[in-house]
């Protein structure tokens, strides 16, 4: 018999706020972190998610003092400091750290490569810091990152390799981000509208979130969420497009479901991807509607944080869990017309809903695609 595995705790740094409570409190009111950006000198401002730098260096200094630490590596440290504060660090507890660019920044106007720009010496940093005693793990396969982060987790622990896990996601904004998407002409010239007949492209966005996974639940937690199923699939489409016909999309689909023994039909909610492309936006009502999918409510979180790359995954799947703690499911902002070819159920105002099954599901660059469910305890 497998190991039941569940979240039982997290934690989020978005431009929204700095815990999951103001997070959600924003959202409810309908409140987007995504605004008008310039961040390269002499081009135009861009709609994207972004920190307040002088805000986030608050934050941190009343939590860590003067400890020298990248932009992106306090907002990590943020995150995860009260989910460390909370549980017992062993030789069995893992540390996975989501990110695409990591400390990508510390690039710019360098002729050699600077250690921190590593993923494995960025992992290690953070690990050091709060006395992990397992070797970090690093997951960094495009925008799946922070749901396919969750998906480690589980099955290292369901193979025995380990107890519990903390796992934390993240990116940050930087111009060599915004000018790799603007290279594929993908950035919206307006706040992004997933799944919308008017949409034109993402909005880039920055955030860390981290959660705790554990085999071993104590019965003083506030919450816990199992996680049934997941499943990562490559349909090797296309080092950029989706798959036109959904194939990886589905195929996780399906194969997150079939684990964790459910139906279609038991699915209360799917937190999807949604970029706000063209491409991407059908791909998915395709790949939905071949799993019956298309009644179930459905939202995109991009229209409030943007595209935050390797932790929209984990970003995501925290706030459909607080959807599910509050029975409540937030509006995909910005929708207004259906712009996809197939049918959708997409959430347009907030909506009460007990909700027990959650499939949260991801897309990325070169065909990756991954899909979890958890289920309401």
């Amino acid at each position: 018999m497998k190991r039941e595995i569940y979240i039982t705790d997290y934690n989020c740094v978005t431009p929204l706020g700095f815990d999951v409570s103001s997070n959600w409190n924003h959202l409810v009111e309908g409140k987007s972190g995504v605004a008008l950006h310039k961040v390269i000198n002499n081009q135009e401002a861009f709609y994207a998610s972004i920190l307040d730098t002088e805000k986030l260096e608050e934050e941190f200094k009343n939590n860590f003092g003067s400890l020298n630490f990248t932009r992106l590596e306090k907002m990590f440290l943020l995150s995860l400091k009260p989910l460390v504060e909370k549980y017992e660090i062993t030789e069995e507890t893992a540390f996975i750290l989501s990110t695409t660019k990591g400390n990508i920044s510390l690039l710019k106007n360098q002729t050699v490569l600077p250690e921190g720009v590593y993923l494995s010496k960025l992992a290690q940093k953070i690990a050091d810091h709060f006395g992990f005693k397992t070797k970090p793990i690093v997951v960094s396969n495009a925008c799946v990152s922070g749901v396919m982060a969750i998906a480690v987790a589980k099955n290292m622990i369901q193979a025995g390799k380990y107890k519990d896990a903390f796992v934390i996601a993240g990116d940050e904004v930087s111009e060599f981000v915004i000018s790799g998407f603007n290279s594929f002409q993908a950035i919206g010239t307006e706040p992004c509208k997933p799944y919308d007949k008017n949409r034109n492209g993402i909005n880039i966005g920055e955030a860390t979130a981290a959660v705790y996974i554990t085999s071993v639940p104590n019965e003083n937690e506030k919450f816990r969420f199992k996680i049934l199923g997941d499943s990562a699939v490559n349909d090797a489409n296309h080092i950029s497009g989706p798959s036109r016909t959904g194939d990886g999309l589905y195929a996780s689909i399906k194969n997150a479901i079939t684990e964790a023994n459910i139906t279609s039909e038991q699915i209360d909610f799917i937190s999807a991807h949604g970029t706000a492309t063209i491409y991407n936006d059908e791909m998915e009502a395709i790949a939905f509607n071949r799993m019956e999918l298309q009644h179930v409510p459905l939202n995109s979180m991009k229209g409030y944080y943007g595209h935050c790359l390797g932790a929209s995954g984990l970003l995501e799947s925290i706030i459909s869990m607080e959807s599910a703690r509050h029975e409540i499911l937030i509006p995909s902002k910005n929708f207004e017309e259906t712009g996809v070819s197939q049918p959708l159920n997409v959430i347009t105002e907030n909506q009460s809903a007990p909700v027990k099954y959650i499939l949260k599901t991801a897309s990325g660059f070169g065909g990756c695609n991954a899909a979890i469910v958890l289920e309401t305890c």
